[in-house]
């Protein structure tokens, strides 16, 4: 049987591990348990980051280092305790059931009837066929927290079969036709739904978190002040990204008349909507009227639901309609092993945060910067292109936004910015990096692995939206965000 471990990233990661842990002074202001958990931490990031084993089995070991290591507390019984403290965090099951609930989608196929209906509708131009794979996601992301699954299990083949069906495949060298062209605009879409909605993607919850715990609970984002905070940035990033790509990469067939008639054959071919879409599509309905807090607003504080509440909600009803069984539950691997990495990630973070080192760091992050003498406004711009542009170094956004976000958010904070200001631009930074790197996060292998983008042309674009979307959340979100009243 072949192993599951890499010897040389696994290596790596326990020396990394060891000489924080036993050759690295502790600094000066750390307590040496604090400066303990960084090095297993640490050692954990950069196991992700190699890929030393599958990231659930690197998060069962994290926890099984914590509890025997007695890093945060030294009796057995509250160590242990407090390494499966993260299996408590309700965000963390938001995201695991929203996954289990958006694997509807697929057994039901109301994904790819999504796809087809918008593609009739807007495919008679090769730019129409990208605003409808845009639209596509961005209906589905509320309700799929993986942009992997929404990215590159639902879009992308569908993008795939409109490229084959027109001619243009990469067997026979006709990327160019389209088929690049889409590839492109499937990809750069993906991380701006990502940041659009807490339940858009697995990370964000993360940040949630961080946004609570750096300032004492004093700011709470819900799932309501998220979705309206980027949705008018967000909005304008996606019509600009079909028209982007048609200006670095055009492609070959600009009318596509036969793309709506191959869509409406598809959506035949699936028949008459059934019984279990229109029940998905009422439970996404639901789902997105109460994340949104439509009966809080209207009855009181009485009838408010926290938003994993609401998520079990949608999966009992599916459950009891048999749209979804027991064992789909089971065999959503990817909600379990969500839910296991990051509740030892979280857990790590708390306690990280609880020791005093994020605090410290983010001392050293603000001092460094404060000594350029600069205002809040340059010095938030340097802390997330730094934060921003270090994704080139990670193969994981989970892992950046754990290692990072807490400390640079801390840092924003000391140095005057508003903090839900900042909460935002950085939330924001944590979606727009996955366009950088076709190792940027799980969407980018599956559409860079199909062959249409060469790596070079991947790299280029990547940077070119980085600056393009980064610049829209900076301008046109922090205009917006100012108009309602968040700083």
């Amino acid at each position: 049987m072949k192993s599951q471990v890499k010897l040389i990233p696994s290596v790596i990661a326990i020396c990394i591990s060891l000489l924080i842990w036993f050759m690295i002074p502790v600094p000066q202001g750390v307590t040496p348990e604090a400066w303990h958990l960084l090095a297993l931490f640490i050692g954990t990031i950069a196991a992700i980051i190699g890929k030393a084993m599958p990231i659930g089995s690197l998060a069962i070991i994290a926890i099984m280092l914590v509890a025997i290591t007695g890093v945060t507390d030294p009796s057995p019984k509250m160590s242990i305790k407090n390494a499966l403290s993260g299996f408590s965090n309700s965000l963390i099951w938001l995201i695991g059931i929203a996954i289990i609930i958006s694997r509807g989608l697929a057994k039901t196929g109301l994904g790819n009837r999504i796809g087809y209906y918008f593609i009739s509708l807007f495919g008679k131009k090769t730019i129409g066929i990208g605003y409808a794979l845009a639209i596509s996601e961005l209906v589905i992301a509320p309700v799929t927290p993986s942009n992997t699954a929404r990215g590159g299990g639902i879009i992308h083949p569908i993008m795939k079969s409109i490229a084959s069906s027109l001619g243009s495949s990469v067997e026979n060298h006709t990327e160019g036709k389209i088929g690049k062209y889409l590839a492109l605009v499937n990809y750069h879409i993906n991380p701006i739904t990502s940041a659009m909605f807490i339940t858009a993607t697995a990370p964000n919850p993360l940040i949630v978190k961080f946004v609570s715990d750096v300032t004492g609970a004093n700011v709470s984002i819900t799932w309501t002040m998220w979705a309206l905070a980027m949705f008018i940035p967000g909005m304008v990033c996606i019509a600009l990204v079909p028209l982007v790509v048609n200006i670095f990469f055009p492609p070959e067939i600009k009318e596509t008349p036969d793309a709506p008639l191959f869509a409406k054959n598809k959506l035949s071919e699936m028949g008459k909507m059934s019984f279990n879409e229109k029940i998905m599509i009422g439970v996404f309905a639901l789902l997105l009227f109460l994340w949104a807090g439509v009966p809080a607003m209207i009855f009181g504080k009485a009838y408010a639901l926290h938003s994993a509440t609401v998520a079990f909600l949608g999966l009992s009803i599916l459950l009891v309609t048999s749209v979804l069984t027991w064992d789909d539950v089971l065999k959503e691997k990817a909600a379990w092993d969500t839910i296991t990495w990051f509740a030892a990630l979280v857990m790590m973070a708390t306690y990280l945060n609880k020791l005093g080192l994020v605090k410290w760091f983010s001392g050293v992050v603000q001092n460094n910067i404060s000594s350029l003498g600069v205002g809040w406004e340059l010095s938030v711009i340097i802390l997330v292109l730094v934060y921003l542009y270090a994704h080139y170094f990670f193969a994981s956004t989970t892992a950046h936004i754990t290692a990072m976000f807490a400390a640079f958010f801390a840092a924003g904070i000391a140095l005057g910015a508003p903090p839900l200001f900042l909460a935002f631009i950085l939330a924001a930074a944590s979606s727009i990096m996955m366009a950088l790197t076709h190792y940027a996060t799980g969407t980018s292998p599956v559409i860079f692995g199909s062959g249409y983008v060469s790596l070079k042309e991947w790299w280029k674009m990547g940077f070119i939206f980085s600056v393009l979307n980064l610049s829209v959340w900076l301008v046109v979100g922090g205009a917006w965000w100012k108009f309602l009243g968040y700083w």
